[in-house]
């Protein structure tokens, strides 16, 4: 014997859904809010660099213009090998993404990423906005990820004010993943307590060259 419970209770959520449609449909469309702006930094360069640091990350400015002993100008991964040099890394090596030029490549000793002291990458962009460096995944993920320090070279005129800017000009060759890197790797999952270099980098470094603004 049914008691006809089922049938009852779909009767009613249809009744309930008809008077909703119904009340919509007398209902103005609200107006389009429109295109979300913020404004552009006037300096987009100053005001990534100060708040990439404020979250702990590290902003190097290369003199574009430098020469060697006889004059000759150096070139980007000569200026970038000296830097590394200079960072004191606990294990020796240095893992290379797979988008970085050969001219900005620092000299060796080279080591893959899950052994290396310091990964390089190119960066697509640097984002004011955010204060975050945009990482294409095409560049090597574990170059990014796995080292403990993060080197990351941002060409000039690569600085963009709004994040939007950045991800329009992206967009015609967007790739599987993009990453925004805000500082290094942080997490206070356990006990409310940060601990740095949980997931990532405990050390991320943006490297700018002069006027590398936009």
């Amino acid at each position: 014997m049914r008691d006809g419970g089922s049938d009852s209770t779909a009767t009613d959520r249809a009744r309930i859904l008809a008077r909703i449609v119904q009340a919509n449909a007398r209902r103005d469309a609200p107006p389009h809010p429109g295109r979300l702006e913020t404004p552009t930094p006037s300096d987009a360069a100053e005001v990534f660099a100060a708040r990439f640091a404020a979250s702990g990350g590290e902003v190097v400015v290369l003199d574009a213009g430098t020469r060697d002993s006889a004059g000759v100008a150096r070139s980007p991964g000569e200026r970038l090998g000296e830097f590394v040099a200079g960072l004191g890394l606990e294990r020796p090596g240095v893992a290379i993404g797979a988008c970085v030029p050969e001219e900005l490549r620092p000299p060796g000793p080279y080591a893959p990423p899950e052994t290396a002291g310091v990964g390089v990458c190119l960066a697509w962009a640097a984002v004011a906005e955010t204060g975050s460096l945009l990482l294409e995944s095409t560049g090597g993920r574990a170059t990014q990820l796995l080292p403990p320090v993060l080197v990351a070279w941002v060409p000039r005129g690569r600085v963009f004010g709004r994040l939007g800017d950045a991800l329009g000009e992206l967009a015609p060759r967007l790739p599987a993943a993009v990453g925004l890197h805000s500082g290094p790797s942080k997490s206070a999952d356990i006990g409310g307590t940060v601990v740095v270099g949980v997931h990532g980098p405990g050390r991320c470094i943006a490297v700018l060259e002069e006027t590398a603004s936009r």
